[in-house]
């Protein structure tokens, strides 16, 4: 899954969508393939690593859940590590992390120990390449922004591709100890991303002519909050990120066991292995598809919507491919769940923007990793064991299906009756909102005695308002309320 980090850049400093722009973009898609196509891609040891240290498919299932929990839990740290040091540092360190992690994963003597290397240690590195490689990438590209995030969050099912069988390959040449050491080599392409990103230094004659009134500047700028809890006062942020914590707790489970599905019908390695390269395959095309689809000015307004279909769509796609009993039955259900699967990646962050808006935006997103980062500790891990109680992976897939469905009943009925019920609200309470502000502005404070006249007063002048007070006494554009009430 890609998404998208909001960053204000440097000020003074256009975006020159394009030039060394291009090279960041590179780094982006490479970061983007290495950090979620990873925990995926590691799965294809699980049953070496299970003969190794002779444990169950739910323990070998932590490493992919502590891999994506760091990935998705440590946002706050990669924010606060940027902000401090900058992109480039940061990911050079991210780099070597995730390299030494596998590296010494490779000598791991209990699955303890890869917990700690694999799942710790690199799963913080490439935490700390992917939100600053998106940052950068923000930065570099303003009226591109769309494509290049595009472009870049391909790169998630091109590197699921090329791991999955590499990976194999790497198994059956060195065994899964050479295969750890080799791909952590591999992972210090990272540190050569991090080189590409070059920041954008602000112009020098701006910079001179804003010295003659830096404390005007200065006063307004109090200290940004880490993160701006005020978007749980949203009902569509609580009904989202409620509705993204179930659909996680099962979105990851099918490509963590799809492979070691197939080995249980009795199918080859290789064979079976070649089901994360269709289902990457397919996915790779439906990202930028369903990007497309979602730009479409009948559907924008309607994304949540759309969105809850890609989540039943995904959900029905699991409880339909728990009953396959061939490798032919597999080999669909990857076709169907890699559309379901990109649509849903290309639109989670789409809707999340459109309902808190871009200022809440960072602080939104931040949140709500958090919250899924929860869901994906205990997902993968949660049906490994409910694998090694049934033997069967039927159950397994019923019960991803059964979770990802019931998130897109969540977030559409909670949209439907929630969020419209809001909408008719704000609209009722505009116009006195508006009569009481203008009463305030007109009597200093005191009320009219003649409420009639106040009213008339109050309209006349509304006309030419752009802005409207709210119950809070907050300023809310019209635009961005009739914008979020569509969601």
């Amino acid at each position: 899954m890609g998404g998208a980090v909001v960053d204000d850049g440097p000020p003074g400093v256009k975006a020159p969508d394009g030039g060394w722009g291009w090279a960041v973009l590179v780094g982006c898609f490479v970061i983007t393939g290495f950090s979620y196509a990873f925990p995926k891609a590691v799965s294809v040891f699980f049953k070496e690593l299970i003969r190794e240290f002779d444990v169950g498919y739910s323990d070998t299932a932590w490493i992919s859940s502590i891999l994506l929990a760091m990935l998705y839990g440590t946002g706050p740290l990669c924010s606060v590590l940027v902000n401090r040091f900058g992109c480039r540092p940061v990911m050079m360190v991210g780099g070597l992390f995730a390299s030494l992690g596998m590296i010494l994963a490779s000598f791991a003597k209990s699955i303890i120990h890869i917990y700690l290397c694999t799942g710790v240690i690199t799963g913080l590195g490439l935490a700390l390449n992917f939100q600053p490689s998106l940052i950068m990438l923000n930065r570099y590209f303003s009226e591109k922004r769309p494509l290049a995030n595009g472009l870049a969050a391909a790169g998630s099912p091109v590197a699921l591709c090329c791991l999955s069988p590499l990976g194999q390959v790497l198994q059956y040449q060195y065994g899964w100890r050479g295969g750890f050491l080799i791909l952590g080599g591999m992972l210090l392409n990272c540190c050569a991303c991090g080189a590409l990103m070059r920041p954008l230094l602000p112009p020098k004659k701006p910079l001179e002519l804003e010295e003659n009134a830096p404390k005007a500047e200065d006063k307004p700028q109090a200290k940004k909050k880490l993160l701006d809890f005020s978007v749980f006062k949203d009902r569509g942020f609580v009904i989202y990120t409620t509705a993204a914590s179930i659909m996680v707790l099962g979105l990851f489970v099918p490509p963590v066991f799809v492979v070691n599905y197939a080995k249980g019908l009795g199918y080859e390695d290789t064979k079976s292995a070649l089901l994360l390269t269709i289902l990457g395959f397919v996915d790779m095309f439906a990202r930028p598809a369903s990007g497309l689809i979602a730009g479409m000015k009948w559907v924008r307004p309607r994304c949540v919507y759309l969105f809850s279909f890609a989540m039943i769509f995904n959900g029905v796609t699991d409880l339909v491919g728990s009953q396959a009993d061939n490798y032919v039955g597999l080999v669909v259900f990857c076709i169907f769940f890699g559309i379901s699967y990109g649509m849903v990646g290309a639109l989670q962050f789409e809707v999340l923007m459109a309902i808190v808006g871009t200022e809440k935006f960072s602080s939104a997103i931040g949140l709500v990793l958090l919250m899924e980062a929860i869901a994906v500790l205990v997902g993968p891990p949660g049906a490994g064991r409910l694998l090694d109680a049934t033997h069967k992976y039927m159950y397994v897939f019923l019960l991803a299906g059964c979770e990802v469905t019931l998130s897109a009943i969540v977030i559409a009925l909670g949209n439907f009756f929630c969020i419209k019920r809001k909408q008719e609200d704000v609209g009722s309470k505009m116009e006195m909102a508006v009569t009481a502000a203008e009463k305030v502005g007109l009597n200093g404070g005191v009320e009219c005695e003649g409420d009639d006249e106040a009213q008339e007063e109050s309209k006349g002048k509304e006309n030419g308002r752009p802005k409207a007070l709210n119950g809070g006494g907050d300023v809310v554009m019209m635009e961005e309320v009739g914008e979020n009430s569509e969601l």
